[in-house]
């Protein structure tokens, strides 16, 4: 059963991205920026449908930035939950992809990404839904929600026999996995209202996963598909 549910997750994940790609505009011009771009394969993509070779990243894994700095990215390392490390009103496009639920001081972050984005910039921004069929019925067994079971640092998949990295290992010791924990999980209706909150238009909204039906059934109903994607501009 876990191995289904890890396919229907990929097959969500790989149209998550086409969604991405879905909302970026070409812009030859265009100074991009991946938050958490690992080792710098997807942020690639990310230039070529916009069709910039300004190209910037931020991580934290030193490997990592060195791999993405390789494929001519320029990396910055720092926190996120902290001021960003950019002048104002310095891009064009922001894209971060599985982010803001790792961020526990998310007003600023959200700040921070308004802040460095030039007047009429934009942000493509996603993250998991609690709200995904998934995680509600999770909920209603009583089960850690699908979203949340990598809540801790030392130990993946608590509370959930069908949780995805439940058998992965961690030493005791080990605190490399704490960034990756997720600190809090948002819906569509909640995130919505932060991003309006914080200042800027939501200009569109798109949806992928809803298992166990097919993954293109979240981009019609979006309130429970698995991974939300929003387009938000600066005003």
């Amino acid at each position: 059963m876990r191995k289904f549910f890890e396919k229907l997750y990929r097959s969500a994940s790989r149209h998550n991205q086409k969604n991405i790609f879905a909302l970026l505009k070409k812009n030859k011009k265009a100074r991009l920026l991946d938050l958490g771009c690992d080792e710098g394969t997807l942020t690639l993509k990310l230039a070529k449908k916009v069709g910039t070779k300004k190209i910037f990243g931020v991580e934290i894994v030193d490997q990592r930035i060195k791999e993405a700095e390789t494929k001519g990215i320029e990396v910055t390392k720092f926190n996120l939950n902290n001021k960003f490390d950019f002048a104002d009103n310095f891009f064009d496009v922001i894209h971060a992809n599985q982010v803001i639920e790792h961020i526990y001081n998310s007003d600023s972050f959200l700040s921070e990404i308004y802040r460095v984005l030039k007047p009429g910039g934009y942000a493509v921004i996603s993250t998991e839904n609690a709200s995904s069929w998934c995680n509600v019925f999770a909920a209603l067994l009583g089960w850690q929600i699908f979203s949340l079971t990598n809540f801790s640092s030392r130990k993946s998949g608590l509370g959930n026999p069908l949780a995805i990295h439940r058998f992965a290992k961690h030493r005791n010791d080990d605190q490399s996995f704490a960034p990756w924990s997720h600190v809090r999980v948002y819906n569509i209706r909640g995130l919505k209202e932060y991003f309006e909150f914080m200042g800027f238009k939501v200009e569109k909204i798109k949806g992928a996963g809803y298992f166990p039906l097919p993954s293109v059934l979240g981009n019609i109903d979006k309130t429970h598909c698995h991974f939300m994607t929003f387009k938000i501009r600066k005003i």
